[in-house]
This record gives C-alpha cells, structure tokens and sequence, in this order.
C-alpha cells in the first residue's frame, strides 16, 4: 500500500552529505570542489587542510561528514573511499542596502550556496 516515499538517492556503495548554506557564491565554492573531484578521500581532506581559500575549511568538513556516514550507515572501508561527485548550487540570497550619496542606497546581494558530495567505495 505504501511505497517508501524516502528511497536513497545514491547506490549501495555510496554515501552523501549535503549542506545547504553556505555563505559563498556557488561560482567560488565549486572552484575548491573541483579540485578534489574524483580524489581518494584522504588525498581530498589533505589538499583541503592547505588550501588557501576560506571556503575549504567548509568543503572539509562536509566531505568528512560524508565520510563518516559512509563508515557509520552504511559500513564502507574508509580506506578504499574516493569522491565520486562534488557539485554546487545556488541557495538564497540575501538582499542588503549599501548607503551612497545624496541620500540613496545600492543594493547588495549577498548570495548563499548549497553542496553537496558523494563518497563510493571502489571495487577492486
């Protein structure tokens, strides 16, 4: 009678984590997601950790959340993990006034994204 309204979206060797705010544009935060696409995941937390750009201290810890659901849901070897997907969305944005002169204002869009990453085991 009812089906499951809440199927996985990834495969058996998969896992996801996903995070929905981040306060970057999605242009900026998919930069530093493609560069560990494809990456085992240790090599990706490495590169991660000296990046230089704020925003990956973020992509960090969502593609160790991703891990960690991979090793604690869904029983994955940590060891064998890579990043199978890392894409970018745009979320909200929020609208802000910026004083200029002669008593008028400028808009000024402040811009949130989404992320999300996909861990698989690989199969050897």
């Amino acid at each position: 009678m009812m089906s499951n309204a809440n199927a996985r979206r990834v495969a058996a060797n998969e896992a996801m984590a996903v995070c929905h705010a981040i306060r970057s544009s999605a242009r900026k935060l998919n930069l530093v997601a493609a560069t560990i696409r494809g990456k085992s995941a240790e090599k990706a937390v490495a590169e991660l950790t000296f990046s230089k750009k704020r925003i990956a201290n973020v992509v960090k810890e969502v593609l160790q959340s991703a891990i960690a659901n991979a090793e604690n849901n869904h029983q994955l070897n940590i060891d064998k993990l890579f990043v199978k997907e890392a894409y970018t969305g745009k979320g909200l944005v929020m609208k802000r006034m910026h004083a200029r002169g002669r008593g008028r204002g400028a808009r000024v869009l402040k811009p949130f994204s989404k992320l999300t990453i996909v861990v698989a085991e690989r199969g050897e």
